[in-house]
């Protein structure tokens, strides 16, 4: 059976990997630099921005760029000249969580259509439909919701729901600078970045490892597992939930397009009715074998019951 188009956003960590993505099929670029975006492989330039958007357009595909930070008053003052650069350079989408965005997106009349980005907080249709009754014309889920919760809310989106298929999941974001609280507590003087790749273990199970890292925005913490969701592929389409995300902000270079160019063919075949669970399995194989060695994968919270996530 034949469905709805799918529609495949990536993340990108460089112009070459963007070219590299858009050559393998990827519908939509997601990118964007540090002062406005959050959890990005890459900060880029506003000329790199422009130069993919140029890239993206000349080849039929989209730009969302991310405008998700929760925005302080000194950002704020300065987000109209971002907004204004990024409607001239004709970007497609922006991704917005911070509702003073959306207030000057609608008070100034830009004609940027924007995609709920709230992170961890984006659980409910009642929540997500009155976005799009504000102008929203998508929203990132919650990377938290098991596969019962998707399962109810999806009769009752009115605008689309972007899933993760493949990343890692942003479980909790701090604006306290919590590592650097720690190290001044311990009294050393470390760097706080994602290259450090840091995380935290649970005391009482030694194989957590809630990946962890600091910059301008706060600190971020992502779950034990990356999402690879290829073998869920399916079902996650038959319920309607046909505009996924690929996160490559640590899983990095040619391994990321390998990857991606996995999705992309079994996006084609579900649109065309044929993918297959050996298709699932083949595809699946080889994305464990690109990812992260030092990483692991599962699908999150989608095999959860609702009651076991706290």
């Amino acid at each position: 059976m034949k469905i709805n188009t799918i529609k495949l956003t990536a993340t990108a960590e460089s112009v070459e990997q963007a070219r590299d993505l858009l050559n393998a099929g990827v519908d939509t670029l997601y990118i964007g630099e540090g002062e406005y975006g959050l959890r990005l492989p890459h900060d880029f330039t506003w000329d790199e921005i422009r130069e993919m958007t140029e890239l993206a357009h000349a080849t039929g595909a989209t730009v969302t760029v991310a405008v998700n930070a929760l925005m302080h008053p000194e950002k704020m003052a300065t987000i109209t000249k971002y907004l204004d650069f990024l409607q001239a350079i004709k970007v497609n989408h922006i991704t917005v969580g911070d509702a003073g965005v959306i207030f000057v997106l609608e008070r100034d009349h830009y004609k940027l259509p924007y995609i709920y980005d709230a992170s961890t907080m984006v659980t409910s249709s009642r929540q997500i439909n009155f976005w799009g009754q504000q102008g929203a014309i998508g929203a990132v889920l919650s990377r938290e919701l098991p596969k019962a919760e998707l399962t109810k809310m999806a009769d009752n989106l009115v605008i689309f729901g972007e899933i993760l298929v493949y990343g890692a999941t942003i479980i909790h974001q701090s604006l306290r600078p919590l590592l650097e609280n720690y190290y001044n507590f311990i009294k050393t003087d470390e760097k706080k970045s994602r290259e450090r790749n840091l995380f935290l273990s649970e005391p009482k199970d030694d194989k957590t490892h809630y990946s962890i890292y600091e910059d301008s925005h706060g600190t971020h913490i992502f779950a034990s597992d990356d999402v690879n969701m290829m073998t869920e592929l399916a079902d996650l389409t038959d319920l309607g939930y046909t505009h996924w995300k690929l996160d490559g902000i640590y899983t990095s270079g040619e391994n990321f397009v390998k990857i991606a160019t996995l999705f992309v063919q079994a996006k084609k075949l579900l649109e065309n009715g044929e993918f297959t669970i050996h298709h699932a399995h083949i595809f699946d194989e080889e994305i464990r074998r690109l990812h992260p060695t030092e990483r692991t994968l599962g699908y999150g919270f989608y095999d959860l019951e609702p009651d076991e996530i706290n």
